[in-house]
């Protein structure tokens, strides 16, 4: 998509904040600003939700969560189970439960150890199921499975629905976005950040980081460069079955994430990647993979074998070192703030993520504990 802006006016370059990026964290983001009644311009060089946001398996996921993210994650699903009063949209979420299962012995003495260690930090979203509540649960599993973790009020929505009622509340409550239009760089002069773009310069005193797998250029430009890496995982979906899946399947030891959707088409990932040329944003299917990927489903699902795949794709995601996003403030920059990062797990965080930077801007501080996620981290590693 590109876009042609005709001559505009300072005022309609100016805005109080700027984020680069449109994907769903950056709409949050906008969404949240604008009901605390800040003039907003989103930059995006595509369109809203063309990578990581609109293509992923739109999992929301407490279960499983690295410690550091589970106070983010309850918070976020909170607010998926009353997704309308914020969106005015459902966002085709439905909370039909994720289950992670126990392949052998091993793999379920490591989800039973889990249940124990949360249980000790005061979390009780995770449970174990036993071969017969599983089962009962999931009747087209091979019954060699003898047990899981369930997260019952977790569930799905629909990836780019949710992005565009993101987007759509957003432009509603005043935001403005401007697709089609790259951000190249982005620097602080005489108190206002300035982004040069491929139509121009916008201007504001505010600037937050949401550009995805892109977010690297701009972290560097502030002097706080990051390990960084592009990924773009996979996902395959096949034609109508009947219903034979209520709630999400997660693997434990292997790379597994299938659950059905409403249609009865059955939606497959479990973080395969294709092959990335990132300058070129060009993306080669990894069919070796795949077809990896669709034996292990019909080797736990027999019923899947007469299964037709429609199609297969993959979307350019941002990886860090450690699979921790990175949110909060600049440590360079007290006006610039970051969202990025979120390696693959990072769309059940947006409604949460979007809030926790509004919070930022407009008070300086936020309750829930996001320190893990400080840009700083790597600061130290580089320094030690």
């Amino acid at each position: 998509m590109a876009a042609t802006l005709g001559p505009e006016s300072i005022a309609r370059r100016g805005a109080d904040v700027i984020v680069i990026g449109a994907g769903l964290h950056g709409c949050s983001v906008a969404l949240n600003l604008a009901r605390h009644g800040a003039r907003v311009v989103v930059l995006e060089k595509d369109y809203s939700g063309r990578h990581a946001s609109g293509v992923n398996a739109g999992g929301v996921r407490t279960l499983g969560r690295h410690p550091a993210e589970i106070p983010l994650a309850l918070a976020a699903r909170d607010l998926w189970h009353r997704i309308g009063d914020l969106v005015d949209d459902d966002c085709g979420f439905a909370s039909v439960g994720q289950i992670q299962i126990a392949e052998n012995d091993d793999e379920a003495s490591q989800l039973r150890a889990r249940v124990q260690t949360l249980a000790a930090s005061g979390y009780d979203h995770e449970r174990w199921l036993d071969a017969e509540e599983l089962h009962a649960r999931v009747p087209a599993l091979v019954p060699w499975v003898s047990g899981a973790l369930i997260a019952e009020a977790d569930g799905v929505a629909d990836p780019f629905c949710t992005v565009l009622a993101f987007r759509r509340k957003a432009t509603a409550l005043g935001a403005r976005f401007v697709e089609g239009v790259a951000a190249h760089a982005a620097m602080p002069v005489a108190g206002q950040w300035q982004v040069s773009t491929s139509s121009g310069v916008f201007f504001a005193p505010r600037i937050v980081n949401c550009a995805g797998a892109w977010a690297g250029r701009f972290a560097s430009q502030w002097g706080e460069p990051v390990p960084l890496s592009p990924i773009a995982p996979m996902m395959m979906v096949t034609l109508r079955m009947r219903r034979f899946l209520h709630p999400v399947i997660l693997g434990t030891g292997r790379a597994l994430s299938l659950k059905q959707r409403a249609n009865g088409t059955v939606l497959i990932g479990g973080a395969r990647r294709a092959r990335l040329d990132h300058s070129r944003e060009r993306i080669s299917l990894c069919l070796p993979s795949l077809a990896a990927s669709a034996r292990m489903v019909c080797e736990l699902f027999p019923f899947m074998r007469d299964a037709v795949v429609a199609r297969a794709w993959a979307g350019i995601e941002a990886r860090m070192p450690d699979d921790l996003p990175v949110i909060g403030r600049s440590s360079r920059h007290e006006s610039a703030f970051h969202a990025f990062g979120f390696s693959a797990h990072g769309f059940e965080l947006g409604p949460i993520v979007g809030r926790i930077i509004a919070e930022l801007l407009t008070s300086g501080s936020t309750q829930l504990p996001i320190s893990s996620f400080s840009i700083s981290r790597f600061q130290k590693e580089k320094r030690t």
